[in-house]
């Protein structure tokens, strides 16, 4: 049997429900793990043991009763330093954050403790979760465990760090231009970015969504049965809906599946990674699919357009601080939300717009097409100081072109590991669906896992 902190939570929770493992046993190999890696990568925040073994040893008393209180009793969680829960300060990644303890708990924290699961810790993100990078003024360095040198992308960065290196089995992310699937794909995990307000959040935005990060796609379907709850909090929610999150449909004969290699703007792909996608489409080829080339959805103007208007939300934000305040700010983002004071309120709304424009030619992919594939990500890796794969201020979205127009579309998109570099780096495969069809794209990604193609590593602690 693999060693426990390579399980999934589905096998844990098997051999919880057989009495072969208990909660506590599983934990201390999670804290052994956690202590071997964690100084390496610096993945967590807020953790604490104490009362994590409190509560595992009752979990275990559950089990041993054949009482557990969820689907999910005393199997550990991580979630996001954003997501809020009672007693611990937000941060927001950035030291100029007054750490104030917080007093409600987030939808997805709700959920999470509902359905019974131990709360591990939280995990880092970079300033104001702005960055796709694992820099941080508050929580400094998070690391990439396949390359320490490497980063873990973001702004869901100790979560992707996290469930590479095994801090169990179950995370969860926020993305609202690919803040899942990024350090998904360069962490080499599963990241599900679901159809907008399929899980609940709060605070809610346009295109933010809160999503699994796990290592398999049935366990980031494990954690959509307990996620996608009902919440009034959020107001962008959708009508509460009967899915069945335990079955898959994994069958791709007859299906239409787009192929769109190129991101249409943003930086060139690396050729490793279109080679992978590739692959990765004969195989659902292969299958039974019928592939389709698509041409790209993003355009130079839409990109620039959110560009300017997120620059000018974000000085909305940082201009309230004090001046000596705002001058603790990371250069990096105070240089490029610097430039947000200088837009015209004309030059913000049409940037706005472009949110409108994304979201019709997005939608209008699936006339054509039943699901679409793509690279998560333009490059393999880029370096673990860097803010930014260009690490360019004024250039910062670059990156993203494959990953943000299904956020302001609104549409499931799943990013899953679909093979290796030369350096032995992993490569991210994006899938995505209509709007809705978050079940039907797992699927896809459970089919992918199925067809058998990439073998399944884990990362080694270096020397």
């Amino acid at each position: 049997m693999l060693p426990c902190h390579q399980l999934d939570a589905t096998q844990v929770l098997e051999l919880f429900r057989h009495r072969e493992l208990s909660p506590s046993e599983y934990l201390a190999e999670i804290e052994a793990q956690i202590a071997r890696w964690e100084p390496r990568i610096n993945a967590l925040y807020g953790y604490d043991p104490e009362p994590l073994r409190a509560a595992a040893a009752a979990s275990s008393q559950r089990w041993a009763r054949g009482e557990p209180i969820g689907p999910l009793d005393g199997v550990p969680v991580t979630l996001k330093e954003l997501i809020s829960t009672p007693g611990l300060p937000i941060p927001l990644g950035t030291s100029t954050t007054e750490l104030v303890p917080m007093q409600h708990e987030a939808p997805p924290a709700a959920r999470m403790r509902e359905a019974g699961a131990l709360m591990l810790a939280k995990t880092t993100c970079p300033d104001f979760g702005m960055l796709s990078s694992g820099l941080s003024s508050f929580h400094g360095t998070t690391r990439n465990p396949w390359n320490l040198d490497c980063n873990t992308g973001g702004s869901s960065s100790g979560a992707g760090a996290a469930a590479a290196a095994g801090f169990g089995p179950l995370h969860v992310g926020t993305d609202i231009g690919g803040s899942v699937r990024l350090p998904a794909a360069w962490c080499g995990v599963v990241g599900f970015k679901p159809s907008l307000g399929r899980i609940p959040i709060d605070p809610y935005y346009v295109g933010r969504c809160a999503g699994p990060m796990t290592r398999s796609v049935e366990d980031a379907a494990l954690m959509m049965a307990a996620l996608a709850q009902d919440d009034r909090r959020d107001a962008m929610r959708l009508p509460p809906a009967r899915i069945d999150w335990s079955n898959l449909p994994t069958s791709v004969a007859g299906m239409r599946i787009g192929v769109m290699i190129s991101s249409g703007c943003g930086q060139p792909l690396d050729d490793e990674i279109a080679t992978v996608v590739e692959r990765a489409a004969k195989c659902f080829e292969a299958a039974g699919a019928i592939l389709v080339p698509l041409e790209p959805v993003l355009t130079r103007e839409m990109l620039d357009g959110l560009d300017d208007f997120w620059r000018a939300r974000q000085w909305s934000q940082l201009e309230r601080l004090p001046a000596d305040k705002r001058e603790e700010v990371m250069p990096y983002i105070l240089d490029w939300a610097r430039r947000g004071g200088e837009i015209d309120g004309v030059t913000a709304v049409r940037g706005f717009e472009q949110t409108m424009m994304m979201r019709a030619v997005t939608e209008a992919v699936f006339d054509r097409v039943d699901a679409l594939l793509s690279p998560t990500t333009p490059v393999v890796s880029f370096a673990a100081s860097a803010h930014s794969p260009l690490d360019d201020p004024q250039r910062p979205f670059e990156h993203i072109a494959y990953t943000l127009p299904w956020n302001m579309g609104e549409q499931p998109a799943l990013s899953l590991n679909a093979g290796w570099s030369r350096d032995g780096m992993p490569i991210g495969l994006q899938i995505v669906g209509p709007r809705f069809f978050d079940r039907e794209v797992l699927g896809l990604g459970r089919a992918f896992e199925l067809f058998g193609e990439v073998e399944r590593r884990s990362p080694t602690l270096p020397g």
